[in-house]
Order: C-alpha cells, then structure tokens, then sequence
C-alpha cells in the first residue's frame, strides 16, 4: 500500500490491533494469542507500505500473496484484512462462533483477502513456492510473502519446499520466520533446536536475512532487501516476542494458545495488555 510512515500512528495502530485481537479471541473462549501478537507489527507493515492489494478486488491477478502458514495465527490476519476494508469490521467479533466468516485458522473460502487456507503446519512454503513459480510462469511481476512458525520448522516438509525454491532461482518468493523461540510443547531450544537456523537455510539455497520483528524500519528496510535478491529466494528470521504486547502471556509458553471461560480470564487478559484505551470497532 506504501502508506507514508508515521511513527506514532503505527505505534497507535499496532496497539489497537493487540487490542482488538485479544477481545476476538477472548470472546472466542479460546485462541491462538501468543503467535498472532507477535506478528503484528510485521503483517502491518506488509499491509500498510509493502504489499500491492486491492480490496475492492481481493483476487486481482497482479497484487502480491501472503500464505500465513502458521494459520492458527488468523486473528492477525483478519484484523489486517478487515482495516484494509476487505469485509466489515463488524465480522471481528465472530471469531470462530457457529457459522462464521472467520474460523481460527485462516481460510480463503470464506474470507476476502486470504489467499491460501492454512493450518496443517508444514504447508505453507510449498504452496508459496508453487505460487512462485507460478507467477513466473506467468511473466507476472507480483512477490509470493510466507510467514512460517519457528515451531513449524521441526516439520520436515518445510525443507523439501526450500531445495525446491532454491534449485527454480524463485527470487519473488520472500519468506518469514515468526523467530519467537515457543511452540505449543515449549521452548523451541528444548523441543527440537533450531540453531544454527540462518546456516541451514544458507546451506539450501537462500540469501538470508535477520530482523528485530517488532522494529519499524527494520522490517520495512529487511523485506525491501529481501524482495531486492536475484536468483535465489530469501529467508528473513524475525525475532519476536510471542504475545508481545500482553503481559498475561508475553514470551511465556502458556500463551499458544489461551482459554478463556468466564469473565474473570476475560478481565484478566484484557487488562494485561499494555495499553488498552481503545474503542472496539464492531461494538
């Protein structure tokens, strides 16, 4: 969109989102709130200054894609889409209920603007690097985004999809990974450690990036670099704080996912967000 930076405003903006998130899936009774927090400060800045979209016409052929691979990640997303203008508002509070629009994990059947329906982890990059290839198939000029979960990179499917991006030069495919070291069963470095992770995606093909994920211009200048490399597609490692923002949860390992069954855990979630003077925009 290459909205004009101002600084305060975004800060302003990141807030609401966290804002906004935290009721959506407070209401929800349950959610992914960790992953989607940190995730917000970066899937702003792809929507508000880097990506080509339309939302009055959410499936123009020439507009830059997102596949949000970590799906259970939506709320972001669909805040994102909604501020864009891509469906109402009003749809936010219906997070997950019967019938909804908005299902936890992100799906493009019903929700204008997605473009890929994710939530089996480990799929993300290969439709990315499909669409990538794709698009250049096609002589379109378009860049194919993919944010991947650190947890999600334990799924070996992620590496089959990074020879394939590196062995077809896909330098339109930028991904991201979500680097805030927790996934449902703990601490990354206890699971299954990363580390070295740049090495590894160096070792398969891709120019590699690193970026503090919460920083302004340090997303919008790394992605820029990113979308700059030729012959090869790159790697960013955002490093993020899972539920940044909330201090019920922020970088602990209980916030993958958060339950939330009566009003006293909706005050309480709520209250721990750092700031939180805000009007909701579907009441």
């Amino acid at each position: 969109m290459n909205q004009d930076f101002d600084r305060q405003a975004f800060d302003r903006l990141a807030a609401e989102w966290r804002y906004v998130i935290t009721d959506m899936i407070c209401r929800a009774k349950s959610g992914h709130l960790g992953g989607a927090l940190s995730l917000v400060e970066i899937v702003l800045t792809l929507y508000w200054r880097i990506m080509r979209v339309d939302p009055k016409a959410p499936k123009w052929k020439d507009r830059d894609r997102l596949v949000l691979s970590k799906g259970h990640a939506a709320p972001v997303l669909y805040v994102a889409l909604a501020y864009q203008g891509f469906f109402p508002k009003s749809w936010l509070k219906t997070l997950n209920e019967d019938g909804t629009r908005l299902p936890s994990h992100a799906d493009a059947r019903f929700v204008p603007g997605v473009d890929m329906t994710t939530g089996s982890l480990g799929q993300g990059l290969s439709c990315a690097a499909g669409a990538a290839l794709a698009a250049r198939m096609d002589d379109g000029d378009h860049t194919v985004f993919c944010i991947i979960g650190d947890g999600e990179s334990d799924e070996g499917q992620n590496w089959e999809a990074a020879m394939f991006a590196a062995h077809h030069g896909l330098d339109n495919l930028v991904a991201v990974t979500d680097y805030n070291r927790l996934q449902i069963d703990g601490f990354t470095e206890e699971v299954m450690g990363l580390e070295p992770l740049a090495d590894k995606w160096r070792a398969f093909g891709w120019q590699v990036f690193e970026m503090d994920g919460h920083d302004w211009e340090d997303i919008y200048t790394t992605i820029r670099e990113a979308q700059a490399v030729k012959g090869r597609p790159a790697m960013i490692l955002a490093h993020t704080i899972k539920g940044k923002g909330n201090l019920a949860v922020e970088g602990r390992p209980e916030s993958h996912n958060i339950k939330v069954p009566d009003a006293e855990a909706y005050a309480k979630y709520m209250g721990a967000l750092v700031e939180r003077d805000f009007e909701l925009p579907y009441c």
